[in-house]
């Protein structure tokens, strides 16, 4: 926010007014708080970036919003679908943009992707399969009390819930919004409430085709990030917590390419964010389609009946 032309970190705020202090020292912040309305009323601060846990995110996004401050909001936008619809409904009242943190559409190497898909460089797509696969934490049991992240009350669900919603995001931002989807989840491990291994099937309003797989309690030598599109004369495979992407082209070299990420991930999309602000540009990240995700997560983990309907 402070590399951003024409944007500048004004304030934060922490619970702990100490701790705000000393992120404040450390980063040039001139003004700290412990509360955050506090914040959200600060005359000089014109926008608000909420990066609480989700339990709390449509609470804060909603005031800020109310008081006329443009919102961004860390991802996933809620712990449940409804919040995100609240939030919206808020943001469209008072006509205050909202934005969601999926920064990986405003990242090099999804735009190539984007960009061979929208080229039809591997013709017609018909499927995309997700495989995340990881070890546990090495700090993981000893501190699972003070990992809000497998706490389902305030995180929304386990690692699924914090790491899949990335995923997802990035296939809305290819394919457009997923119109069903369904899922098994189970607690192999028993470590915490949340679970720790789930699969999925989807399907986009295209008619592309989706299945996914996620363990967070393998084995090290199982540990993978993939996400294979498949289409009608090739395919594309990449990481989505990396950088590295294989075109695989019917009758042709398979080509690798490992791009060079930002030194702060999130600049790009924050660039778009300020340009949107300005009258400049358009921000790909906003409310609507960050709740599309969140309905298609909950979706999955059975926390939506199909009565209630799509996004």
């Amino acid at each position: 926010m402070q590399l951003v032309p024409h944007s500048a970190l004004t304030a934060v705020m922490r619970r702990d007014k100490k701790k705000a202090k000393d992120y404040a020292d450390r980063h040039g912040v001139g003004r700290f708080y412990d509360d955050a309305t506090d914040l959200i009323n600060d005359p000089d601060v014109n926008a608000v970036y909420i990066a609480t846990p989700p339990h709390v995110h449509a609470q804060y996004a909603i005031q800020a919003l109310r008081a006329g401050k443009p919102t961004y909001v860390e991802k996933p936008m809620a712990t449940q679908y409804q919040d995100c619809l609240d939030m919206i409904k808020v943001a469209e009242e008072t006509k205050v943009p909202l934005y969601v943190a999926y920064y990986r559409r405003a990242l090099p190497n999804f735009l190539k992707i984007k960009a061979y898909i929208d080229g039809g460089v591997i013709g017609d797509i018909r499927a995309v399969d997700i495989r995340m696969y990881q070890p546990l934490k090495d700090n993981l049991i000893s501190q699972v009390e003070e990992n809000w992240r497998v706490d389902p009350q305030i995180a929304g669900g386990g690692y699924f819930y914090d790491l899949a919603p990335h995923q997802f995001d990035l296939l809305d931002f290819f394919f457009g919004p997923i119109s069903a989807a369904n899922g098994f989840k189970n607690n192999q491990a028993g470590l915490y409430e949340a679970e720790d291994i789930v699969s999925a099937n989807f399907r986009f309003e295209s008619g592309v085709m989706g299945t996914g797989s996620w363990c967070f309690t393998a084995g090290k030598h199982n540990t993978t990030d993939t996400t294979t599109i498949i289409g009608s004369e090739g395919q594309i495979q990449y990481e989505t917590f990396g950088s590295k992407v294989v075109l695989a082209v019917d009758g042709k070299e398979k080509e690798t390419t490992s791009f060079e990420m930002p030194k702060h991930i999130q600049q790009p999309l924050i660039q778009t964010i300020v340009n949107e602000l300005r009258g400049e540009g358009t921000c790909p990240s906003d409310g609507v389609s960050a709740a599309r995700t969140n309905y298609v997560i909950d979706r999955i983990l059975g926390k939506i009946a199909v009565a209630d309907g799509n996004p």
